[in-house]
């Protein structure tokens, strides 16, 4: 898990979703993204599960992607590839080398 991917390896170009968040006037806040910068990293799938939701059974797929290291990636932030979106679950420079970051993500069905 801790290896640098191949240069060859990262061949998806993520953009990163920053949150933005702004009172909802009931004391909450609404939270919404804005596209951020564009990263290149290397994706796979790690578990596929099937959980409730809503009322009926949906997918979670979750993957493991490989960036660049960056200080600014936090969990509230969202990555997309294409149409696809997926929720950030956690970031790790796994040998604190500072060379790249692990991040566990979630693909959210619309």
């Amino acid at each position: 898990m801790g290896r640098a991917p191949a240069s060859g390896e990262r061949s998806r170009r993520f953009t990163l979703e920053m949150p933005l968040e702004s009172p909802d006037g009931f004391g909450g806040v609404i939270r919404t993204y804005q596209p951020g910068p564009r990263v290149w990293g290397a994706m796979e799938m790690i578990a596929l599960a099937e959980r409730t939701r809503a009322g009926g059974p949906q997918a979670a797929v979750s993957h493991r992607v490989r960036l660049p290291f960056r200080s600014d990636v936090t969990d509230r932030m969202q990555l997309t590839l294409g149409l696809r979106r997926f929720r950030i679950k956690a970031v790790s420079d796994p040998d604190g080398a500072r060379r790249q970051l692990v991040c566990l993500i979630e693909e959210m069905r619309p």
